[in-house]
């Protein structure tokens, strides 16, 4: 087997969870005002593509698409251990939908050239559709296995490199096999992200205090860069329309616990501090 794998890890850079972001009036988030985070689901995709080069040998890619401050994540993603970063960032992408999305990712794939093994995260906290993964397979041809927990390479009977993965399935699980190149995404019951590496570390640092050097690491890309037809990306691309959005809960509240004590005691305080004792019966 190649210990020369090309190794792709799609990204994305999300609000946080745990800080507010605004709505803009179209519907979609206000990104500029909301904290940022590495998307949770992404950490595992990652951790797979970084698994691979470790056991497998080969470079790990990172590729993202967003407005400028996602150069974050690429960094963030070698000091865990990737070798280089691609951002598309265009204005001409912003409100872009899944079907949008999965365009012009597909577009920056096939500019760097279609790599053995991609893998993407189940979804997004964003957006929670888990659409963007197995759409950019279809548009490359690629065979695809998704929600995807475990994973191995073996060579074939025709002496080809083969992926053997694991799919999370209702009610168990499904052995799949897939020739290479193929396309992976990855559960969150797969192994966490690992520590940041102190080579990686010190090679961001670097980057860092060298802007021409970190230019040749991590390269922003545009739409006409990547051949990508601006018509299909962005709102114009986008036939998913937010009709309307709705605010459901506030962060914060009180948390009271209720422990050592009998369980009638307990649901009888329940009933009481909720003022719907009159509704039930203990």
């Amino acid at each position: 087997m190649s210990n020369n794998l090309q190794i792709f890890a799609l990204i994305k850079q999300v609000p946080d969870q745990s800080a507010k972001s605004g709505i803009n009036p179209d519907g979609t988030i206000d990104r500029a005002r909301a904290k940022r985070m590495l998307n949770p689901f992404d950490r595992y995709a990652l951790q797979a593509a970084l698994h691979v080069k470790k056991q497998y040998g080969g470079t790990v890619t990172v590729v993202s698409m967003g407005p400028p401050p996602a150069m974050e994540i690429l960094l963030e993603a070698i000091e865990h251990g990737a070798d280089r970063g691609y951002l598309l960032s265009d204005r001409r992408l912003a409100a872009s939908d899944t079907l949008a999305t999965a365009y012009a990712l597909h577009c920056v794939v096939k500019h760097l050239g279609v790599p053995h093994l991609t893998f993407c995260g189940l979804q997004t906290t964003d957006g929670d559709t888990a659409q963007v993964g197995p759409q950019i397979a279809e548009r490359l041809d690629l065979p695809q296995a998704s929600y995807c927990e475990d994973f191995r390479i073996e060579n074939g009977p025709d002496g080809q490199p083969h992926v053997i993965a694991r799919r999370v399935i209702e009610g168990g699980h499904q052995w799949v096999k897939m020739q290479i190149p193929a396309l992976i995404t990855v559960a969150n019951s797969y192994h966490p992200l690992a520590y940041k590496s102190i080579a990686g570390t010190k090679k961001v640092q670097a980057l860092l205090r060298n802007e021409e050097e970190k230019n040749q690491v991590i390269k922003t890309v545009t739409l006409d860069d990547v051949g990508a037809d601006p018509i299909l990306c962005g709102l114009k691309g986008s036939p998913t329309i937010v009709a309307k959005t709705d605010k459901v809960a506030e962060i914060g509240g009180s948390c009271v616990v209720q422990q050592g004590e009998p369980v009638e005691h307990m649901i009888s305080t329940l009933l009481q501090k909720t003022a719907i004792k009159e509704f039930l019966a203990v």
